[in-house]
């Protein structure tokens, strides 16, 4: 599998500043409005990602890079089926993905839209960051997901910009339920 990092920072750029485009267009109101206490606001989703990106996507290739110095971790396998098979394709199935509400997984609402605009910009940041320096880490370095196996810093790097890309269905979804 060959991956371009740098046309892969490209495209999540481009779905990045959709998301900030449309930022401008809504109101907290908009941001925040929910049908139903297990359905999230377009808020929530925008948390979704940037936390996913920040905390857990971004995190696992830094792991990644550390694994150059720390043998001490167990080894991992490579990607399980799912895994195998959302690389293969490029992009999440287009499904609407459910998990059950929880304290651990489900996002709060943004305080503001300047939060927001300032947590895209974090995760832009720090992608260009990474992009010039990912390749020098060894692609055997892998760190665990939970559903798709062990995944490699280039492989977590375009996970990133396939989540963004995926999480449009939802967009489009909440939008027209406002």
């Amino acid at each position: 599998m060959n991956i371009d990092t740098n046309q892969t920072l490209h495209k999540l750029e481009e779905t990045a500043q959709f998301y900030l485009n449309q930022l401008d267009q809504l109101t907290m109101e908009q941001l925040t409005y929910k049908t139903d206490e297990t359905d999230w606001s377009l808020g929530q989703m925008y948390v979704h990602l940037i936390n996913s990106a920040l905390h857990m996507q971004i995190r696992n290739i830094e792991l990644c890079r550390e694994l150059q110095t720390d043998r001490s971790q167990p080894i991992i396998e490579g990607k399980s089926e799912a895994g195998e098979s959302i690389f293969a394709l490029g992009s999440f199935p287009p499904i609407r993905v459910a998990v059950p509400p929880s304290p651990a997984y489900t996002p709060g609402q943004p305080t503001s839209k300047e939060q927001l605009v300032l947590g895209f910009q974090q995760v832009l940041n720090r992608m260009q960051e990474i992009e010039p320096t990912i390749a020098a880490i060894p692609a055997t370095n892998l760190v665990a997901h939970p559903r798709f196996g062990g995944l490699n810093a280039i492989e977590w790097f375009t996970l990133i910009e396939m989540h963004y890309r995926h999480h449009l269905l939802q967009n489009e979804r909440l939008l027209g339920l406002l």
